[in-house]
């Protein structure tokens, strides 16, 4: 039974999953904002303006600030420590737990910047005696929020973590299933962005139904050969946090990737696309480590490749079609 949670980042989806903590008997849930202003709003108007506008926070629910170091004294190995911050931050804060005796679990979803690491490979840098894991899935932050149905993977190499993940999130409204796999969660968080860029750029350009269900299923196709040549398991990319995350980030209309692709579709910018999201999206940013750690080791992803072609400038949005489109025939193969 987890004693406390406390998050350490207030965007919308850490907002989120401490709403849905916040909603269960017998919890203490606590919300860390980095900005004291920010936690100031927060605290008094009990609404996240910026990130999840028009929704309450439950009145269980703590709002803190000041230094994170504040709230690791009294931590014991009970609690449960939520990192709610982008993959940029994933880093530093883990630096910052590095000793706490908590299990530690993060929501970011995505491959390090220039080293290319997966969430997992900056814990074991950072913090190796770490008991930690990830929490991901198709989840959208605001739905999860309101309180409508949802299904997530608390994926961990430790087992403590994964009881802690379930205990702490499992209730009427949300359903948490445990998977050893960390390595296969994690790719398919990370490279179901990228795709979905490319699925919004496939539906802004009004390609078709059956052109965006070809390249859903061969982005699959394109994770799965990934996940495998770094250690996962192939029937993790059929569950939640392969197929499942895929498909909801490159169909679902609050997806910020899929939004990217659409807004390229449109003559946007990147850098117009990106600032008209507010929000980070991941696949904007992950996009070149995955192909990067692709091609170190050997593995054809000519979705991802043509989605980074289009983000660097190297590709106009009708060259990407033509490229994929272009390609020879083979065998249907992973």
């Amino acid at each position: 039974m987890v004693q406390r949670i406390t998050f350490v980042g207030a965007g919308a989806w850490g907002t989120a999953l401490a709403i849905a903590a916040s909603r269960l008997p017998g919890q203490q849930v606590r919300l860390h904002v980095r900005d004291a202003e920010q936690a100031q709003a927060m605290a008094s108007t009990r609404v996240n303006t910026r990130y999840l506008p028009g929704l309450n926070l439950p009145d269980a629910l703590q709002v803190l600030d000041g230094p994170l170091s504040d709230l690791l004294t009294d931590a014991v190995p009970q609690d449960l420590f939520i990192v709610a911050t982008p993959m940029a931050g994933l880093r530093q804060t883990l630096t910052a737990l590095a000793n706490v005796p908590a299990s530690v679990a993060w929501l970011c979803k995505g491959f390090e910047a220039n080293t290319g690491l997966m969430p997992h490979e900056v814990q074991a840098e950072v913090a190796p005696a770490m008991r930690a894991g990830a929490l991901s899935g198709p989840s959208f932050a605001q739905e999860v929020a309101c309180g409508q149905p949802a299904a997530l993977v608390a994926a961990s190499a430790h087992a403590v973590v994964r009881e802690a993940l379930v205990s702490a999130f499992h209730g009427p409204a949300l359903r948490v299933y445990a998977n050893e796999d960390i390595v296969g969660v994690e790719v398919g968080g990370a490279v179901k962005n990228v795709l979905a860029i490319a699925t919004g750029l496939c539906d802004g350009l009004s390609l078709g139904l059956n052109a965006r269900a070809a390249l859903i299923t061969r982005g699959l196709a394109e994770m799965t050969r990934l996940g495998v040549a770094l250690g996962a398991k192939t029937e993790t990319f059929m569950g939640l946090s392969g197929l499942g995350d895929l498909v909801l980030t490159a169909t679902g209309d609050l997806s910020r990737n899929r939004k990217v692709g659409l807004l390229l579709a449109q003559g946007l910018t990147l850098a117009q696309a990106v600032e008209s999201l507010g929000h980070v999206a991941e696949g904007v940013y992950s996009a070149r480590t995955v192909h990067q750690r692709a091609q170190k080791l050997g593995v054809d992803m000519p979705i991802t490749a043509a989605v980074v072609a289009l983000l660097d400038g190297q590709l106009k949005v009708g060259e990407v079609v033509q490229r994929l489109m272009g390609r020879g025939p083979r065998g249907e193969t992973l």
